[in-house]
């Protein structure tokens, strides 16, 4: 029976290997195409003379490598108006992501900046490089109260560009001076080089962070998430960061049926044994134009169960791709949702029912910020 078992997983892994190398499948890559923007007036098309001498000519003017570019905001903090999330503000250093998750609900938000949001949100990457500067500004400014602030929230603040410009470092060490809470979300273990940072924001319980593990098979890591950390450092990260006692929340985030439903209780037993303080889920929505980008990722990856995993999909959302009701939208409905919520909640139950995240502390702000206040604005003496 265990020999019959392993060789049909053998079998399985063999079948993923050969039909994600076929010849026109971009390696590194989690869409295999680029769509149509809808702001189309605003779109990127040709970048210079060479690559559209290149498409006249009929030739593949299509690079693999990734293009850094620079944008100059004027400020920094968005208004989390979802009532699903429960953050005051978002704050993303990087716009697209190199990570190409292929199920990645951001990836509409490229189109905005005249790009589209297949391959372009993984190879047209936009860095805000005086982020720090803008974040200390509100800080410091007079009228700002203590808030709940998240580190991302749309891309990853830690994917691979953060090692060289550090922009992600800058902003922590901004929170640490001022004392004010952060909550961070990421995939990638480069988040253990700032431990000089985060154990003293945790020390004053000013942080949260949040590590997003979607499957404990580095098999299914690889083909839905070509450019992130593999699974083996993430588990390490988690130990780590709960010896330096840092809190730390595990996202399975998105639940995929018919990829990584089954794993749920292998993973919350896991990340419990790590010293995980929570665990929490999503179940995948395929808004906008990622719904087309992964069903033709489906096709060229798992062929044979694509149909099957596109109609358990539309299953949890009402027969269609995506749900966009608040309260609804994150955990879906009907049977196949009904089941994840019932065995994440007895996973919970078995392995992590007493665990929690420790609340964050917003007084030291006000504190430091009251004390502030009252060098530059002494009261006058009677």
């Amino acid at each position: 029976m265990d020999f019959a078992t392993n060789l049909s997983k053998a079998v399985a892994h063999l079948i993923v290997i050969l039909s994600i190398k076929k010849a026109n499948y971009i390696q590194g890559r989690g869409a295999q195409i680029n769509t149509h923007n809808r702001f189309s007036a605003l779109q990127h098309f040709i970048e210079d003379d060479f690559l559209e001498h290149c498409y006249i000519q009929g030739e593949n003017s299509n690079s693999n490598r990734t293009h850094y570019i620079e944008i100059f905001p004027k400020t920094i903090l968005n208004k989390v108006t979802s009532t699903d999330i429960g953050l005051a503000y978002s704050m993303n250093p990087y716009q697209g992501c190199e990570h190409g998750c292929i199920y990645c609900y951001a990836r509409n938000t490229h189109e905005y900046w005249g790009y589209g949001a297949g391959l372009d949100f993984e190879k047209k990457i936009l860095y805000k490089k005086n982020a720090a500067e803008l974040l200390e500004k509100k800080l410091s400014g007079s009228h700002w109260k203590a808030q709940n602030i998240m580190l991302s929230g749309n891309t990853d603040c830690y994917q691979p560009l953060e090692k060289k410009l550090q922009i992600t470092r800058q902003l922590l060490q901004v929170f640490l001076k001022y004392k004010h809470p952060v909550s961070i979300i990421t995939k990638n273990a480069l988040l253990l080089r700032d431990l000089d940072i985060l154990t003293p924001l945790a020390a004053l319980d000013l942080l949260h962070v949040s590590i997003s593990i979607t499957s404990l098979k580095e098999e299914t890591r690889r083909i839905l998430e070509p450019r992130t950390t593999s699974i083996e450092k993430r588990l390490k990260t988690i130990k780590t960061l709960r010896e330096h006692k840092i809190p730390v929340n595990v996202m399975m985030a998105p639940i995929i049926p018919g990829i990584n439903n089954h794993e749920i209780f292998a993973l919350v037993k896991k990340v419990s044994e790590l010293g995980a303080n929570a665990t929490a889920y999503t179940i995948v929505r395929l808004n906008g134009a990622i719904g087309i980008i992964f069903k033709d990722w489906l096709q060229r990856t798992l062929p044979h169960r694509a149909d099957k995993i596109i109609h358990q999909i539309e299953d949890c959302h009402g027969g269609q791709l995506n749900d966009s009701r608040f309260g609804i939208r994150m955990r879906g409905e009907g049977k196949i949702a009904e089941q994840v919520a019932i065995q994440f909640r007895l996973a919970k139950k078995k392995y992590m029912n007493t665990t929690c995240m420790p609340p964050l502390d917003y007084t030291h702000y006000e504190s430091q910020k009251n004390a502030q206040l009252k060098l530059f604005f002494p009261k006058n003496k009677r």
